[in-house]
């Protein structure tokens, strides 16, 4: 290391000696990381109500094509039968009066919506022959986006 005279000079290649270097580290002022903090936090709570939201909207696109399923197995009962089946549960267990039936047409499991509430079914329906009805997320009739009703066409 230089002594005397020349010590504190650079050698004009902009290194400095080993003494002064550390010094002229900086590190983040906690103003800063505060700030990244809350950067970070405002984008995962916005990334996080897209992805929630769209757990509804799944539901509901769901619920629309488990109805229509369930309406199109309703429809086979009924030309393998001859009849409109009284319940849901036929699709699943042979009734004891069904002459034809070649079930079974769905799983127990199938007659529950999204939100694990039971489909609803009418014969006969509003100006149909049968309705089959999801409550949507409120599980009560009515409502409107995501709790709305889902019906078969």
């Amino acid at each position: 290391m230089a002594r005397g005279r020349f010590a504190g000079v650079g050698r004009g290649d902009g290194a400095t000696g080993g003494a002064s270097s550390g010094s002229s580290q900086r590190g983040f002022s906690l103003i800063e990381i505060i700030l990244v903090v809350v950067l970070i936090g405002g984008i995962v709570a916005f990334a996080a109500t897209r992805i929630l939201g769209g757990g509804d909207r799944a539901r509901v696109n769901l619920a629309r094509a488990q109805v229509q399923t369930i309406a199109d197995k309703v429809s086979q009962f009924e030309m393998d039968t001859g009849t409109l089946p009284a319940s849901l549960d036929q699709l699943v267990t042979q009734p004891g009066d069904a002459v034809g039936w070649l079930g079974p047409y769905a799983k127990a499991a199938e007659l529950r919506d999204p939100w694990n509430t039971p489909l609803e079914y009418r014969a006969p329906g509003d100006g149909r022959p049968y309705d089959i009805v999801s409550y949507g997320a409120d599980r009560k009739p009515g409502g409107d986006s995501v709790d709305a009703d889902i019906r078969n066409d």
